[in-house]
């Protein structure tokens, strides 16, 4: 292995620029080489970046890379000014590209209820057109069939009405159903599946298929085809039932439960509000068989040995207060929901209402459905007339703003009281029964004379409210109004004017008919509430006494124990 050296010194001739370029830069070419010039001495002010002086490739487009500080080729204003060159747009419709702020489209930011989408929507769906929700003032007006748009005035099919005539032709009418007794032929049964008319299916096979059918039909024996009827709803008008829960109607001594217990509670045979009667402080008792809340309750009359409450689940419950507290018979007459029940003066028969439109006569004692009553609309409110020479006479506040009088011995309409604006919620008889006041959801009270259907009295306020509830003080000197202000307002029943130191407040009620009641003496006024509280005051002073505990939910209807000093309110109240 050799190792050569070379050497030269200063002495040699060889060239000594050498020395001085040691990495070889002087041999690149001009062109790739970076030219710099120092500036002169002086203030110098570019108002250009820092550019080369020369192009040496002739670029005519900028290119810069990230990485780059300066500009290769500085480009003249004018260029930079030119307008849009080169080709058009190769898809065609060029204002859409324009217009388009979207990879879909053209979007617009818009405020539409949904009641006008829905509408617009089944515009479109149905009749082919509908509204352009667009801004733009150039952008058409309707959207899709604009002939048939403009044959239906630029209407949304909501306020296209076809005339009366064309409805009755276009409207579909099914057959009849037939008689449940004829299984096959003319006038068959075919309930539900009735075709309709002009739709009966027509047979097109030939008329040999024909024969030879029928040829086979005759040679199989005929098997006899037994038709199921439908199964009635219990309670529907003519199959009213009621079910006795005690072991027997009567007792040792031939008694039945319509028979005040004497011997349980000999406090029966006084009477009702002689004692003094107090606030109840604890629940003593309570009740339980109804499915759904219970809308409204009434006591036995005289004795309040009996209880009768009326419930969501249709039924009505007939319970026993002082012997064993237990249900004695339930009634099976409605398919809605029970919204009231009274008693006849001696108890011996009650009336109910349901929002089945049905209002029904029953015996308290047998169970048995006497009578049956509706005109269609839903009665909120049944009464008999307080008299005992017309207790075959009843008022009834319908849903269609009337108070409606039946004859229960003719099952006839004797007099309608027309003039509310609203559903009638509520009926109370005053001075001396022969006058009666009503309360509607119109916020007013009006009153009536017996059998006159012209108002006496009419009492509207603006700052009144709706007030679904009534009672008649015992003194029968007041009524007391649930305002669903929060509030209960009582008024006299000889000028029906508001006693304005009589105003009872504190308790929550807004958007219930909490039932108002008053203690047997008439010292105390109470009311249930919507935390399911029962709230007590004191007739006199107007302040609240007390504030009880009765229910999770609102307290719709409570009663007082007529000979009871210490009744308990909670026995009586169910939550909703």
């Amino acid at each position: 292995m050799s190792l050569l050296a070379g050497y030269s010194s200063d002495e040699d001739d060889g060239p000594s620029s050498n020395s001085n370029d040691t990495f070889g830069l002087s041999s690149i070419p001009v062109t790739k080489r970076l030219r710099v010039e120092e500036p002169p001495s002086g203030l110098i002010v570019t108002a250009a970046p820092d550019v080369l002086a020369e192009d040496p490739l002739h670029q005519t487009s900028l290119v810069l890379r990230p990485t780059d500080t300066r500009m290769n080729v500085n480009i003249p204003y004018a260029e930079m000014t030119l307008p849009l060159q080169g080709p058009e747009n190769p898809f065609g419709d060029r204002n859409r590209f324009l217009n388009q702020n979207a990879l879909a489209g053209h979007v617009e930011e818009q405020s539409m209820t949904e009641h006008a989408f829905r509408q617009q929507h089944l515009t479109h769906s149905i009749l082919g057109y509908s509204a352009n929700p667009s801004v733009d003032p150039n952008a058409p007006a309707v959207l899709g069939a604009f002939e048939k748009a403009q044959a239906n005035g630029f209407a949304t099919i909501d306020l296209i009405k076809a005339p009366r005539a064309e409805k009755k032709e276009l409207k579909r009418k099914r057959n009849t159903r037939g008689d449940l007794e004829v299984v096959d032929g003319e006038g068959a049964y075919q309930g539900p599946w009735a075709t309709w008319r002009g739709e009966e299916r027509q047979d097109t096979l030939p008329e040999g298929v024909e024969e030879a059918e029928e040829e086979e039909e005759e040679e199989e024996p005929e098997e006899e085809v037994q038709v199921r009827k439908a199964k009635p709803k219990r309670g529907a008008p003519g199959l009213e039932s009621s079910v006795f829960h005690g072991k027997s109607l009567t007792d040792y001594q031939g008694r039945t439960y319509m028979s005040p217990p004497i011997s349980e509670a000999p406090q029966l045979q006084s009477e009702a509000g002689s004692q003094e009667t107090f606030i109840p402080k604890t629940c003593i008792h309570t009740w339980t068989g109804h499915t759904q809340g219970v809308s409204v309750i009434r006591l036995f009359p005289n004795t309040g040995h009996l209880l009768l409450s009326g419930s969501m689940d249709t039924k009505i419950k007939l319970w026993d207060v002082y012997t064993h507290g237990n249900c004695l018979r339930t009634f099976h007459g409605h398919m809605g929901a029970v919204k009231d029940v009274t008693f006849s003066n001696d108890g011996r028969k009650f009336l109910s209402c349901g929002h089945d439109r049905q209002m029904k006569l029953w015996d308290t004692e047998t169970g048995q459905c006497l009578k049956r009553f509706s005109n269609g609309k839903v009665p909120h409110v049944v009464r008999f007339h307080p008299d005992e020479d017309k207790q075959h006479i009843f008022l009834a506040g319908m849903s269609d703003k009337k108070i409606i009088q039946y004859d229960m011995n003719s099952g006839e309409i004797t007099q309608e009281y027309d003039q509310h604006l609203g559903a009638v919620n509520s009926i109370t008889f005053v001075d001396d029964n022969r006058r009666f006041v009503t309360t509607s959801d119109d916020k007013t009270i009006r009153a009536w004379d017996f059998d006159i259907p012209v108002v006496i009295k009419y009492i509207a306020e603006p700052h009144m409210h709706s007030m679904p509830a009534v009672t008649l003080h015992p003194s029968k000197k007041y009524f007391a109004a649930q305002s669903l202000d929060n509030q209960i307002l009582v008024y006299s029943t000889d000028n029906f004017r508001q006693a304005r130191n009589k105003r009872f407040a504190g308790h929550m009620v807004a958007g219930y008919a909490c039932q108002v009641g008053f203690s047997p003496d008439g010292k105390w006024i109470s009311s249930g509430d919507g935390e399911g509280n029962v709230v007590f005051w004191e007739w006199k002073t107007g302040r609240i006494k007390s504030r009880l505990r009765a229910h999770s939910k609102v307290v719709i209807a409570h009663e007082w124990l007529p000979h009871e000093s210490v009744c308990d309110p909670t026995l009586e109240p169910f939550s909703d």
